[in-house]
C-alpha cells in the first residue's frame, strides 16, 4: 500500500494552500515536510528533488511532483474531481482558471508595498464583484443545479469555496450579492471531508501574519 502523500513547502498557504484543500475534499490523509530555512531549499534543489528549481513539491504515487497546476491536475484525475467527459474537463480547466486568476491578486496582496495597499485592495474589490463572482453566480444560475459542472462534486467548486473564504477574509460584505455562491460555499463546506478540514487543529492555514511573511521571505531569499 502507498503511503500519505507527502507535501514540501513552508508552514503556510502560498502555492501549496490549494494542494492541501483538494487532498482534503477527497478525503486523502497526507503528511507535511515543513522548509524552515533557505538551506533547505537548497538541500532539495541540490539532491534533484525539485525538477525546475521551486516549490511545492508533492511526493507521490512513486513520483516527485512540482508545478501547482500539475500536482492539482494529477489529485483531481486520481480522485474523481475532474469531470466524466474532455468536455466537463475543459470546463472545469476554464473556472478553475478563474479561480487562479483572483486568488492569485489576493495572495500577493502581503507582498504590496503599504503606499500602494490601498490600490490593490480597491482592485480586488472592483474584480471580485464585477468580474470574477458574477460570472460563477451567472453559471450556478444558467442550469440550476448544486455544483459548478455535471452536478456533482468537482476540483472547480472546492477552488472556488477556497477563494470564497479569502474573499471574506479581504471584506465579508463582498459575498452578500451572491446566493448562490453563499450556498455553493455552504454545500461544499458541510461535507465531511471538506467539514474536518475546516476544524481548528487541522492542515489548512491561517492568512499570512508578518512574522510568517517575513520568514517566508527568508526562506525563499526575497529583497
Amino acid at each position: 500500500m502507498a503511503g500519505k502523500p507527502l507535501l514540501h513547502y513552508f508552514d503556510g498557504r502560498g502555492r501549496m494552500e490549494c494542494i492541501r484543500w483538494l487532498l482534503a475534499a477527497a478525503g486523502v490523509e497526507f503528511d507535511e515536510k515543513f522548509i524552515e530555512t533557505s538551506e533547505d531549499l537548497d538541500k532539495l534543489r541540490n539532491d534533484g528533488s525539485l525538477m525546475f528549481q521551486q516549490v511545492p513539491m508533492v511526493e507521490i504515487d512513486g513520483m516527485k511532483l512540482v508545478q501547482t497546476r500539475a500536482i492539482l491536475n494529477y489529485i483531481a484525475s486520481k480522485y474523481n474531481l475532474y469531470g466524466r467527459d474532455i468536455k466537463e474537463r475543459a470546463l472545469i480547466d476554464m473556472y478553475t482558471e478563474g479561480v487562479c486568476d483572483l486568488g492569485e491578486m489576493i495572495m500577493l496582496l502581503p507582498l504590496c508595498p503599504p503606499a500602494e495597499k490601498d490600490t490593490k485592495l480597491a482592485q480586488i474589490r472592483e474584480k471580485t464583484t464585477n468580474r470574477y463572482l458574477p460570472a460563477f453566480e451567472k453559471v450556478l444560475k444558467s442550469h440550476g443545479q448544486e455544483y459548478l459542472v455535471g452536478n456533482r462534486l468537482s476540483r472547480a467548486d472546492v477552488h472556488l469555496v477556497e477563494l470564497l473564504y479569502y474573499v471574506e477574509e479581504v471584506d465579508p460584505s463582498l459575498l452578500a450579492s451572491f446566493p448562490l455562491l453563499k450556498a455553493l460555499k455552504s454545500r461544499v463546506s458541510n461535507l465531511p471531508t471538506v467539514k474536518k478540514f475546516l476544524q481548528p487543529g487541522s492542515q489548512r492555514k491561517p492568512p499570512l501574519d508578518e512574522k510568517s511573511l517575513e520568514k517566508a521571505m527568508k526562506i525563499f531569499r526575497i529583497k
